[in-house]
């Protein structure tokens, strides 16, 4: 069985609707609506669905433009944060890509589009028909607004905005937290599987819709466990964990455990992954059950401080959401 490690280096994606981010303007989206280009699904393609306008698309397409200029949208960040890279998703649209695009972004506090000061985060680029176009930045700016310009018109199934939510403004006082939120700043780094569902769905506010809303592995055929390794808001004095199986009734984990460390310098994800068997116990290896919040008071760490978090599931299987309480630093 593979081995091979899944890294996300602690990146997520700013667009992805749950955060808050939504489309607030688009110059045209006559073929596709242009909310679905931060849909978090994978887009697909119905053949032979047709609309009142033409070919059902998923994604956002606009009209032939039969003027001068070009077609764009904006995207109000949910959380404001800073962007390592982008990718630029054509999938499925083969005919009708835009020839180009270029992205530019803005920190602002205004509602009114006029005002943007807008910088570029991407040059102008090439695009090829259903492909998937990757492009890192330089900027550690941290950013509010997007606006994807597509050159002249056409169509892009899926803009995601992979970087890290901003901290400046979250100060979390003396109270009690969820130190893995991915609403405050929580990410994944790596983990083993995710064949099912993404490991970054634990984190997730709310209840899990459904299984594909949590973290699933592919059935193991071998001795072993799985795992994921999560960066926590900054914290200590844990005083209660909630592991939820919620929609996992067959496919459920039989025992999880947890470890726990503070690294307080920068290390490569690499590094941390290597060095984590030997982390602290956070939690002994319990039994889960089927499609239940499980919520767990005596903690091994409670005085220690710690910013990551190894999650450990035996064998294999999916939990829906991950909660860690304490004193945030």
């Amino acid at each position: 069985m593979s081995k091979k490690i899944i890294y996300t280096d602690g990146l997520i994606d700013l667009a992805q609707p749950r955060l808050g981010s939504k489309v607030i303007f688009k110059t045209d989206d006559f073929f596709a609506s242009a909310n679905r280009i931060i849909d978090p699904s994978a887009p697909v393609f119905k053949e032979g669905l047709f609309d009142k306008n033409g070919k059902w698309m998923d994604g956002w397409e606009s009209r032939r433009k039969r003027s001068a200029g070009h077609d764009y949208l904006i995207i109000k960040l949910g959380k404001p944060g800073s962007i390592s890279k982008v990718d630029v998703d054509t999938s499925h649209f083969n005919g009708n890509q835009p020839s180009m695009i270029s992205i530019d972004a803005c920190n602002s506090k205004s509602n009114n589009i006029k005002n943007f000061k807008w910088k570029t985060l991407v040059s102008k680029k090439k695009t090829k028909a259903n492909s998937s176009h990757i492009f890192k930045t330089s900027s550690k700016s941290i950013v509010t607004h997007i606006r994807l310009n597509i050159f002249p018109d056409g169509g892009v199934a899926r803009l995601r905005l992979y970087g890290s939510i901003s901290r400046e403004n979250h100060n979390f006082g003396k109270k009690t937290i969820n130190l893995a939120s991915l609403l405050d700043g929580a990410s994944v780094i790596a983990c083993n599987n995710e064949h099912f569902g993404k490991a970054e769905n634990i984190l997730a506010p709310g209840k899990a819709k459904n299984m594909g809303d949590g973290w699933e592995t592919r059935r193991r055929r071998d001795k072993g466990f799985d795992w994921l390794i999560l960066k926590s808001i900054e914290g200590e004095m844990i005083n209660k964990i909630e592991i939820s199986t919620h929609h996992f009734k067959g496919n459920f984990p039989s025992h999880c455990s947890l470890q726990a460390a503070y690294i307080p310098k920068k290390k490569s994800s690499s590094s941390i992954v290597s060095n984590s068997n030997g982390w602290k116990t956070l939690m002994n290896k319990t039994s889960l059950k089927a499609n239940k919040t499980h919520t767990f008071k005596n903690t091994l760490m409670k005085k220690n401080k710690i910013n990551f978090i190894k999650i450990n599931i035996y064998p294999d299987g999916g939990i829906s959401r991950f909660r860690i309480f304490g004193k945030a630093k």
